[in-house]
């Protein structure tokens, strides 16, 4: 299909849990990594960015999941890129097996951030313009989950292993900071549903308080330091 990015792989066992089903972070990791690909297909690659000083983030993300990849399954990923919209760029996937059977569908919001003052910055300045592509199966853009009521906190401090190139927790790895609170995944619950929000960068150090509860399959996980720094939900069957 014109506009719209596709790549293959086998999902080899680091890729997946216990259950053998593909890791919620390996997925957006997935995700992330088509997003990036793509966005250099189209000749917004790093020189325009990077080599810029900009940093590409993600501001909301969106799933809905019919069924997670399994080991040793190939799966095609897909992605491409709405119409800009001033300061955020919308971007769709589309996850199915070799066979044609979809998976699931997400969306996310990304936009540009200027690497030392850490706030956004006007794409059309730099240069940066993506051509948005309309499919007819674009999931709803993401927009903040609803708060849930918690009743378990905990303290957590940023890791090196867990900042990237941008200087900051990297957003793949606050699922595996969820699902190592929740407790639906552990007893093997299956991933319906996924919303995030990401309110401030956590960075390299900083000390986060953890809140967190779950409902009927529905977990809801919130951080915060100075500023709120994210929330997370996600629903298990």
């Amino acid at each position: 299909m014109d506009g719209v990015y596709s790549l293959e792989l086998r999902l080899k066992n680091r890729d997946v849990n216990l259950y053998r089903w593909l890791r919620t972070s390996k997925l957006f990791e997935l995700l992330q990594e088509a997003s990036i690909a793509h966005t250099e297909a189209l000749g917004m690659g790093r020189e325009m960015t990077l080599d810029q000083g900009l940093l590409w983030v993600v501001t909301l993300q969106r799933a809905e999941i019919a069924r997670m990849p399994e080991y040793d399954e190939t799966i095609r990923v897909q992605t491409w890129p709405g119409e800009t919209m001033h300061l955020l760029f919308p971007r769709y996937y589309r996850v199915e097996t070799a066979g044609g059977e979809e998976l699931l569908r997400a969306s996310a919001l990304w936009m540009l951030t200027d690497e030392k003052t850490r706030r956004f910055v006007f794409p059309e300045k730099y240069g940066v313009k993506i051509r948005g592509v309309t499919t007819g199966e674009e999931l709803p853009l993401p927009t903040a989950p609803a708060p849930m009521e918690t009743d378990r906190e905990r303290e957590y401090t940023v890791p090196f292993s867990c900042v990237d190139l941008n200087g900051h927790l990297n957003n793949t790895r606050y699922f595996d900071l969820a699902e190592d609170c929740f407790e639906a995944p552990a007893r093997g619950g299956a991933l319906r549903s996924v919303e995030t929000e990401y309110k401030t960068e956590a960075r390299l150090g900083d000390r986060l308080t953890l809140r967190w509860g779950e409902k009927d399959g529905r977990c809801y996980l919130a951080g915060s330091g100075e500023k709120p720094a994210f929330v997370l939900k996600m629903q298990y069957e």
